[in-house]
């Protein structure tokens, strides 16, 4: 039992603080996903929606430090106590929204590694019985330091993460899992490549046949059996190949022009998810870098998915004579985690990004 304790201990730690970490490092992106669990349709919890981000970057940060007091052995009862709520919590929660199908990605570890429902819910499982491995048998988790030092080690990686979160708040996340990254070719990303496997669906016919209902699987052909048709249920056995880039558009006047603008050699665009929520400070920061890429013979575009009313207002506040595109919004929320700011593209390719915290690095 004491191995097993210790692999647990181990285990659980490490994942707990990779978990942490990769969420830590898009607090954001993770404030999103709540706002989904909180949602009407899936917890109903719409009042907590406004303090989405504050409780994003405190369960993150709790929940690195729950697996760091566990591999250093600090506050043993708290830590075994914390842990088990919280894996109880999360696994009834990634089995509801599994079974209800109300949320397609948990985003248990942010985009770093995207899990279906079902995958986290038996990730959970696996992780509550390493965790109730450790409740009742806490005498085997022994400090791996000297007492004394324990909640000074507690005390330090509690100010570097909320460093780390301020940081990558004030900036952009230092790490990019998404499809959106330095370096990713939009055109590229949103095409099919020719060997793809499609998408597999089965067919499930219901037929009456002498007052009998019979159920007959197809792979899609209409089966030549007897009796009277009545319904047809489909059901996606695979879902084929996906492209990383599936939702971006650049609308403008009910016209897509993403084809047109990828093939620019300089392109600038303004990216501001909602300008009703927008940081005003930005705009403000945002004009040396857009008289700068004036200079550059860029072409400025900007990309939002608010309405006329909003862009005619915030053109004219602060003196904006660039067009606005329109996308959908979870898209440009995924493209950078900031609201506004800047994205440099040269023919397709994402070449940098700027938070308008750092639009002067432009």
């Amino acid at each position: 039992m004491k191995y097993i304790v210790g692999f647990s201990r181990i285990f659980v730690g490490i994942l707990f603080i990779f978990s942490g970490f990769v969420k830590l490092n898009d607090p954001i992106g993770f404030s999103y996903k709540l706002e989904e669990y909180f949602g009407k349709g899936v917890l109903n919890l719409e009042f907590l929606i406004p303090f989405a981000l504050v409780l994003a970057i405190f369960i993150v940060i709790y929940e690195l430090l729950l697996g760091l007091t566990l591999l250093i052995g600090y506050a043993p009862k708290f830590t075994k106590w914390s842990l088990l709520l919280m894996i109880v919590f999360f696994t009834f929660l990634t089995f509801y929204s599994a079974y209800f199908n109300k949320v397609t990605d948990c985003g248990c570890f942010g985009d770093a590694i995207p899990l279906t429902p079902w995958q986290s819910f038996i990730k959970d499982i696996i992780l509550l019985i390493l965790i109730l491995i450790l409740f009742f048998n806490e005498k085997y988790i022994k400090p791996i330091f000297a007492k004394p030092s324990l909640k000074w080690i507690v005390f330090a990686a509690s100010i570097a993460c909320l460093y780390f979160a301020y940081h990558v708040l004030m900036h952009l996340p230092t790490i990019d899992f998404r499809a959106y990254k330095i370096g990713t070719n939009i055109p590229e990303a949103m095409s099919y490549l020719d060997d793809a496997q499609e998408a597999v669906y089965e067919y499930e016919w219901t037929f009456e046949n002498n007052d009998n209902k019979e159920v007959y699987t197809t792979n899609g052909s209409y089966p030549d059996v007897p009796g009277e048709f009545i319904n047809v249920e489909t059901k996606m056995i695979n879902e084929g190949y996906i492209p990383p880039i599936r939702d971006f558009s650049l609308i403008k006047g009910g016209e897509d022009y993403i084809e047109d603008l990828m093939q620019e050699d300089q392109l600038m665009i303004v990216v501001a998810y909602n300008l009703s929520k927008t940081e005003h400070e930005g705009w403000t920061k945002l004009s040396s870098a857009l008289n700068k890429a004036k200079e550059n013979n860029f072409k400025i575009i900007g990309l939002t998915a608010s309405g006329e009313k909003y862009i005619l207002k915030i053109k004219s506040d602060y003196t904006l004579n660039f067009d606005f595109y329109f996308s959908d919004e979870t898209a440009i929320k995924t493209i950078i985690r900031a609201n506004p700011g800047l994205v440099i593209i040269e023919n397709g390719t994402i070449t940098n990004k700027f938070h308008w915290n750092d639009a002067d690095e432009f």
